[in-house]
């Protein structure tokens, strides 16, 4: 691979447990941090094509394995954050733009839907290719299109009808990466969407423990129930294994105490679905992704 016009940074075993808001991980084979979009679409086209890559955000909604990740782990965090208005309320915003940041931008400039963004703890990229939601709200209802980067360097332009669209689960967009998208909003009153992004940021600190390190909600909410209330029926608030413990706060949180490995919190998650299961009758999925390899 030609890297002599790269402007990003190569790490070597770079440990991921500070990129991911659990704050643990083994380390990535190789880490590359592009300059920008343009450096990153460089990147990707000269590499290989079985090349193993796995795109990496805020990592907040991602448990890595104490082995870490083998092949190239791209972290875009603090990367790709362009967002500007276009015409007729849609706004452009690059994939590694924090959800938050698009909720104020959108309330500030009068438009209204994604105040409920403000709830998301990671960037639009990710967001986009779970559907990420909070507060009833989900991130596909406000995609108009985006911008992909398949692993051989193809960039496309999609429709936001060119996908299956569920609830935390997007079909299509396999390995591709998501450069940016166009969000489609309505004109609405901005002191008030200011208002609503301020009341939901106080009911999240009231309900969720974000004193602690977490990955955000740890597993899909049922239809028609809710994955917390599950898990407290069965008693299994405060249980802890290790370093990880179900919070005390809300139960489909699993925070980090201090000490915790990525198998600690990855045993109390397969026993949290063991007990519900038993209990309740009900087989919880995770929401949270897991990926990596497990030590040795």
């Amino acid at each position: 691979m030609n890297t002599v016009t790269l402007q990003g940074q190569w790490l070597a075993e770079e440990a991921l447990a500070k990129y991911t808001s659990w704050r643990v991980g083994g380390p990535a084979e190789r880490m590359y941090i592009p300059a920008d979009k343009q450096d990153l679409t460089q990147f990707i086209s000269g590499l290989a094509r079985t090349e193993q890559v796995f795109w990496l955000g805020l990592g907040s909604n991602l448990l890595v394995r104490d082995g870490g990740i083998a092949g190239t782990v791209v972290n875009t965090r603090g990367k790709l954050k362009q967002m500007y208005l276009l015409e007729a309320n849609h706004v452009y915003v690059e994939s590694g733009v924090p959800c938050a940041h698009v909720a104020r931008f959108c309330a500030e400039h009068g438009l209204v839907g994604a105040e409920f963004l403000a709830g998301i703890p990671g960037t639009m990229g990710g967001a986009i290719k779970m559907n990420a939601g909070a507060f009833g709200g989900e991130t596909w209802q406000l995609i108009a299109g985006i911008d992909t980067i398949s692993v051989g360097g193809e960039l496309v332009q999609h429709a936001s009808n060119e996908f299956i669209v569920a609830y935390r689960h997007v079909e299509g967009l396999h390995n591709d990466c998501v450069l940016s998208a166009v969000l489609r909003l309505k004109q609405g009153n901005s002191q008030a969407g200011q208002q609503k992004i301020k009341q939901l940021l106080l009911q999240r600190a009231e309900t969720q423990p974000t004193n602690l390190p977490t990955c955000g909600s740890v597993f899909k909410n049922p239809e028609q129930d809710y994955a917390a209330r599950l898990i407290d029926a069965s008693g299994l608030k405060g249980y802890a294994i290790g370093g990880a413990q179900v919070s005390q706060k809300h139960a489909n949180f699993i925070v980090n105490t201090g000490e915790a490995t990525a198998q600690d919190i990855e045993q109390l998650i397969n026993y949290v679905q063991q007990i519900v299961d038993e209990q309740q009758g009900v087989k919880l999925q995770t929401e949270v992704c897991i990926v990596g390899e497990a030590s040795a």
